[in-house]
This record gives structure tokens, sequence and C-alpha cells, in this order.
């Protein structure tokens, strides 16, 4: 195996004999080969774009197949077998879609050449094994090269999340999935390096129109978030612990433990779940619990009901841990010995009723802390605000924002963020979304004027709120560059999500991004020195000096 695609590899370089993730190398080797499949289906998919017959029937597929190789999604690798076998026939059937859309437009048979992703065929899946070892990462020798394929198709995998998550709530657009698959294809030709750096920002560019996408769905079906008290307690009645992105599968679970006597709590990523109007409204949901995703081991322990994993990131369990008949997962989640619940039919709802029967013979959760935390600082919420924030920037109440959103993670240098936030002058606001907030957001940092020091704008996804509030601070000023707006962008990245908002914060034209709590491994020298020398991407530093320099515009 080889693979780099989280912060967490090895070395910094890549995991060769197991994931520092726990991602096997079976599995490993099984999603390399999955991808090489959405290649060939990408191949014929933007083919038949050009012919004028594009063909959308694979666009979920591609979609959850991407999303289905994020760091901590699935590791059941029946189920990535399973997608490899479905995708190669989907694959040949759009090969004889295309082939007699050709002929039928030219008048004769296509004979050109064809990447191996296009052509590769077998009927037999004790050949996969062999076959993944060949078609991985290392397979593009040239290293810059394989550092631009990979810089977008990790980007790629952030986009795919959620743009499924939107196409859930029936929100889609097909200039998306004709990215992704235009995207996929690329990494089969032959290009020049502007060639493949047009496609990382048009990544950038796609990255952007998902979240917005998603934006609109959450906010269409559930309402604007609104700013919030989250309990971080426990009640007394048994629980279910919802992880995760899925708000879909927030809201029928809610629906369907109403009068159950079965109380409802979010973990991790689903904590912006509680700052929703259409959630809110239901007495059984109680707050969230615990901590971010690295924490589970020891909080889906002291739970004592089930979980549910609707997507990334899920943990494998070790060894004295007991909660394996309490683990259920969904949608691209998968663990072998989980309880996984079934997609919904068209037009249906996913049945929890396993679930439910399972809490009510389970006791209440633990407590493990208590009190409050304050969410809900989506743009909506904070343009209703705006008045009251810019006047605190003029006043000079307000002397800078500092965004520090992302991913949290193990490694104790991610303590930098916590430290940065403590230390931090009084006079400036944090703008967060994303599981990196669980490392400032349980902090007493006060507020200004009645506006909190940290802001919490939601999920990782919203991400997309601090870049609408930075426009819409640069247009209030009248300033021509986002870059003149007081804003200093201290980001702390972990798994593919973080890999898009970054292109996507990259595509709107922002310059000096700390980025840590390391560069990403993909990042070969070449590509890393355009990045810093285009964008002024940097590694973070010493608490002291970046604060410093932060304070200053840089």
């Amino acid at each position: 195996m080889f693979c780099f695609q989280c912060q967490e590899t090895a070395k910094n370089t890549g995991c060769t004999v197991k994931g520092v993730c726990g991602k096997p190398e079976e599995t490993a080797n099984l999603q390399d080969l999955l991808i090489f499949v959405l290649k060939g289906i990408s191949v014929y998919g933007e083919k038949l774009k050009e012919l004028g017959t594009a063909d959308r029937t694979n666009d979920d597929f591609i979609t959850q197949g991407l999303f289905a190789t994020i760091t901590n999604a699935n590791w059941d690798d029946a189920r990535f077998t399973g997608m490899i076998q479905e995708g190669l026939q989907r694959r040949d059937h759009l090969k004889t879609k295309f082939l007699s859309a050709y002929k039928e437009k030219n008048g004769s048979d296509y004979d050109r050449a064809l990447p191996e992703a296009a052509t590769w065929v077998t009927a037999n899946s004790s050949v996969f094994a062999e076959k993944a070892k060949s078609v991985g990462i290392l397979a593009t020798e040239n290293e810059d090269v394989r550092s631009l394929r990979e810089l977008l198709t990790i980007g790629l995998k952030g986009i795919a999340a959620y743009a499924d998550h939107a196409a859930i709530l029936g929100f889609q657009r097909d200039e998306i999935n004709d990215f992704m698959m235009e995207a996929l294809a690329s990494t089969t030709k032959e290009l020049t390096v502007d060639e493949m750096g047009d496609l990382v920002m048009k990544a950038g560019e796609t990255a952007v129109n998902t979240m917005a996408l998603l934006d609109q769905a959450h906010t269409t079906a559930y309402g604007n978030p609104e700013i919030t008290e989250v309990n971080i307690g426990v009640g007394n009645n048994p629980g279910i612990l919802i992880t995760g992105h899925d708000l879909k599968d927030m809201e029928e679970l809610l629906k369907q433990t109403e009068g159950t006597g079965v109380d409802v709590y979010t973990h991790g990523e689903m904590l912006p779940a509680n700052c929703y109007p259409a959630f809110k409204k239901y007495d059984h949901f109680v707050g969230n619990y615990g901590g971010s995703w690295w924490h589970q081991n020891k909080e889906f322990e002291s739970f004592n009901g089930p979980i549910l994993l609707t997507t990334n990131c899920l943990v494998p369990l070790k060894k004295d841990n007991t909660y394996l008949e309490r683990l259920f997962t969904t949608g691209v989640v998968g663990y072998e010995g989980a309880v996984n619940i079934a997609d919904r039919s068209a037009g249906g709802t996913k049945d929890f009723s396993t679930l439910i029967e399972k809490a009510k013979t389970c006791s209440s959760p633990t407590e493990i802390e208590t009190g409050t935390i304050v969410g809900g600082f989506a743009h909506h919420q904070v343009l209703a605000l705006a008045d009251k924030v810019v006047d605190a920037v003029k006043s000079g109440a307000i002397k800078r924002f500092v965004v520090m959103a992302g991913c949290d993670g193990r490694q104790k240098s991610r303590n930098y963020y916590t430290e940065v936030a403590e230390n931090l002058p009084k006079d400036t606001v944090i703008l967060t979304a994303g599981c990196a907030k669980y490392r400032y957001n349980k902090l007493a940092l006060g507020d200004i004027g009645g506006i909190p020091r940290v802001l919490d704008a939601g999920q990782c996804n919203d991400s997309y709120s601090l870049a609408v509030i930075a426009l819409k601070l640069k247009e209030v000023f009248g300033l021509e560059d986002i870059n003149d707006l007081p804003v200093s962008y201290d980001i702390a990245w972990y798994e593919q999500k973080a890999v898009a908002v970054l292109l996507a914060l990259l595509f709107l034209g922002v310059k000096g991004i700390r980025l840590g709590p390391t560069l990403p491994a993909f990042l070969s020298p070449n590509v890393a020195k355009v990045l810093v020398e285009k964008f002024d991407i940097k590694p973070i530093g010493t608490v002291e000096e970046d604060i410093a320099a932060m304070m200053v515009g840089k």
C-alpha cells in the first residue's frame, strides 16, 4: 500500500504497511482499485458528454465511490469489493453506449487508444488485490505529476462528500458531476503542468459551488442556523448518539425516536445540528456528547447506548472496547461487525427501529461534562449582526478576525491551536467551522461588546459561511481585495474535505494561509513551492511568532 491522503500519514511521507488511521493494506489497495475503476467510468462519461449525449446514471455512484474512500469512512473490504464489481459493470455498459453513439455520429468505429482504466476487465474478484498493487498512487512515476494528480483527486473526494449530502436532500447540479468526471478522466491523460494546475483551480471553484449548494439544501430543509446554547450534559433516559455530517439521517432519527423514551445526542461534526430550527423543536434532542472524532474510543464506550455513524470519522475499536454490538453504520460508512442500516428507497425513509429497540435495553449516558457551548453563527446569523460587527471593527473594539476552521486530530502538535486561541489578544474574534473547534470551543474566551470571541459557523462544509462573511465584509468596507480585510487564516487540516475547503479559499483569492500542523505529504517540493510563491501558503510556526505576525496582517 501507499497512502498519503491524510495529515497523520506516517513520517509525513506515506503509509506503506498499515495506515496510521488503522486502515489495513488490503483495504487501502481496494480503495485504490475503486478509484481506478471510477476513472474508467469517467473516461466514457466525458466522451459521451463531448458527443452531446451526456449520461447521468453514474453521477451518484461516482460521488459515493469517492466519498467511501475518505479517511475513516469505510473499513469494510466486502463493501469495496462489491463497489468495484458494480463499477466494472457500469463502466462496460457506458463503454457500449459510447461506442454505439460514436459510430452513429461518425459513421465508423472508435479506433483511438484508451487508458487501461477504461479497458481492464476481469470476472474474478480474486485478482483485485493483485491488480490494485499496480494502479495505486505510485503508478505515476513523475513526482510532480503525481502530486498534482493526487491534489486534484484528494480535493475531489471532499467535493464528493458535500455533493452527496446535497443530493440526498434533492439538490444536484450537472456541472458539479461533470467536473468530477472531467477531473478523474484527466488523471489518465498526459497533460501539461499548466493544464493540471488549471484543473486544480477549477476544483476550488467547484468546491465553492458545491458547498453553496449544500448550504442551500440544508437551509431550505431545516432553516437557517440560530445562535444556540447547546447542552453538553446528559439526561436520565437511554440515548442514541449520532455522529458524522448527514442531516437527513438526523431528521429521520429524531422523527422515529419521538415519544419512545429514547433521547438523541450529537457527537463530533453533528454538533451544529443543535442549531437548526427544524431540530430544536424536538424535546428529546438533549444536546451534544463529547468532543471531536478521535476521542470516540472513550466517549462511545461511556455513552452506553447505540452509536450511529452517518459519515466519517470512524476509528477502529481497541481491544478493550465493548461497544461493537452498539455500533451502527449507514450511507457510505462500513465496519465489519457493525450493523449497517440500509439506504432509503426512492421517496422513503431509513428504518432506525433496530437502533431504537437496542437503545431501550441500554443504560443512560455516563456524564462526562456539564454546561453549554454556543453555536449557530453561520452566514445568515452573522450577517444579521453585520451592523454590530462593522461598528466594532470601525471603533477598534475588534482589531482582527482569525479563521481557525478545519479538522481536529490526534497529534500533540495540535495543542498549538488551543494555545493560539488562549493567547490571541482580547480584541480578536475567532471564526471557526469543522471539528477544529473542539480545540477551543469550551474555553472561557469571553465576548467583545456582546459578540462572542468564538463564532462557530458549523460543520466543515460551513466554511462556505466564513467565505460569505468575508466577502460581505469586503463589500461593506469597500475593499478591492479580500486580502485587505483584517482577517488572518490559521487552518488545521486532517482529511480530504479540508483539502476541498483549502482549494475553495485559493480559488477565492485568499493568500497568506497558515496550514498545519504539517503541510500535506502529497505536495511535492516543486508543487509546494508554486503554492507558496503564488498564494503565500505557509506552515504554522510557534504560537508567539504566528500571533505576532497575524496581528500585523502577515
